[in-house]
């Protein structure tokens, strides 16, 4: 991912490279058609995660804890989006697309989110956990409740993060003469809205019944997601846009030690308010 990011830092120098070169047109021609070109975009989000079950599965035990209450883990605004050794650190997103026409455009990208467990709060837990945890043991009736404040238990976070690598297909539409924008080349706005699917690539950092710390980046499930949004773009290339995103994810494989006999699982619906800034041009 931070690989990835790097290629934000030429591009905007390559971006005015074509904009110097290009041919002096009408006003609104280069943004009245979209087809075959491409842009970029990096930008941070907040989310929030519906509660949800998640099955715990092992040697000697095998559980579940209802109801799961998680949140993000908010950077804030931070030099960090723009350091190129540490852009990864904050909830970020990161898109690469290209206009197959005018109005549809197909983009590939990562959507860096961070899932923590709450971990204030007393859960209700059904299953079993063996004598091998004596701290814990016991048959759990769905009713039982546990106690996660003191972390002995479970600490549990897709902190590295709760990665959605997927790809995207959107529409986007000129809205600028409702605003009475006459030449668009200098200032546009465009409604856009799309839908999207891809993997969950998670850095899962878990503590369980005692054992080690787990902290590994596994492939662990799929996600969907649908968008909308507003892309104000200025002088051609150069594009503000906002969004509200949300999907679903179904993580049936989470690694939660280091042994692989040690596995989760958990569903959940996801919400996002995302900004970012990015660039448009001809290729």
């Amino acid at each position: 991912m931070k690989k990835i990011s790097i290629l934000l830092l030429p591009f905007f120098i390559v971006a005015q490279t074509i904009s110097a070169q290009e041919k002096q047109v009408n006003p609104s021609r280069y943004t009245a058609h979209n087809k075959g070109k491409m842009f970029i975009y990096w930008g941070g989000n907040r989310e929030s995660f519906s509660k949800s079950d998640i099955h715990f599965k092992g040697d000697d035990y095998d559980f579940t804890l209802y109801d799961v209450q998680a949140g993000d883990k908010p950077k804030g605004w931070h030099i960090d989006y723009a350091n190129p050794a540490r852009m990864t650190i904050p909830q970020t997103n990161l898109r690469i697309g290209y206009f197959i026409n005018d109005h549809y455009n197909i983009a590939i990208g990562v959507d860096h989110m961070k899932y923590v467990m709450n971990q204030a709060q007393i859960a209700r837990i059904g299953g079993v956990v063996g004598e091998s945890y004596p701290q814990f043991a016991g048959t759990y009736l769905g009713d039982d409740t546990i106690d996660l404040t003191d972390g002995e238990f479970l600490t549990f976070e897709h902190t590295d993060g709760l990665n959605y690598v997927h790809t995207e297909f959107s529409r986007v539409d000129d809205i600028s003469k409702l605003f009475h924008i006459g030449n668009t080349d200098k200032f546009q706005i465009n409604i856009t809205e799309g839908v999207g699917a891809g993997i969950l690539y998670p850095k899962t950092n878990a503590k369980l019944l005692g054992k080690e710390r787990h902290d590994d980046f596994h492939i662990s499930g799929f996600g969907v997601s649908a968008k909308v949004g507003l892309n104000f773009t200025f002088f051609k290339h150069y594009f503000i846009q906002t969004e509200l995103k949300g999907g679903y994810i179904d993580m049936h494989d989470i690694r939660t030690t280091h042994s692989a006999s040690d596995k989760a699982s958990q569903h959940f619906t996801f919400f996002q308010r995302i900004i970012a800034v990015g660039g448009i041009f001809e290729i």
